[in-house]
């Protein structure tokens, strides 16, 4: 899976997505501080799902209709430990492959998926 993990990823999680062989791009050492925009295109351009814990992801991509063909993961889970995140993080992003072209809530319990619009 190509991913592009916002900056606030622990880097815990960013280590255990590539130790199972995803495709990370981790803003956090490739463009740190990058504006919201900046990193939605830059997942559009590289074809990349973004993973965050960022809730302003859905105002982008939603209440501006900004296109995000890519897919956006929001994560709003309860962190126990750092063990737990990174087992919920690859756990979950490794139970679907429908992530590409929606924006997807993730909490402690439920998966809740909307469509993204499209160019």
């Amino acid at each position: 899976m190509r991913v592009l993990a916002n900056e606030n990823l622990p880097g815990e999680v960013v280590e255990a997505l590539r130790a199972k062989g995803h495709d990370i791009v981790w803003v956090r050492t490739e463009a740190p501080g990058s504006k919201d925009r900046t990193i939605l295109r830059r997942a559009q351009i590289e074809k990349r799902i973004i993973i965050t814990f960022d809730k302003d992801f859905g105002e982008l991509a939603f209440h501006s209709k900004l296109p995000a063909s890519c897919g956006i993961v929001l994560f709003r889970i309860s962190a126990p430990s750092p063990e737990s995140v990174i087992q919920k993080v690859v756990q979950t992003l490794e139970s679907r492959s429908d992530w590409e072209g929606n924006f997807a809530v993730v909490e402690d319990w439920q998966i809740r998926i909307r469509p993204l619009a499209s160019k």
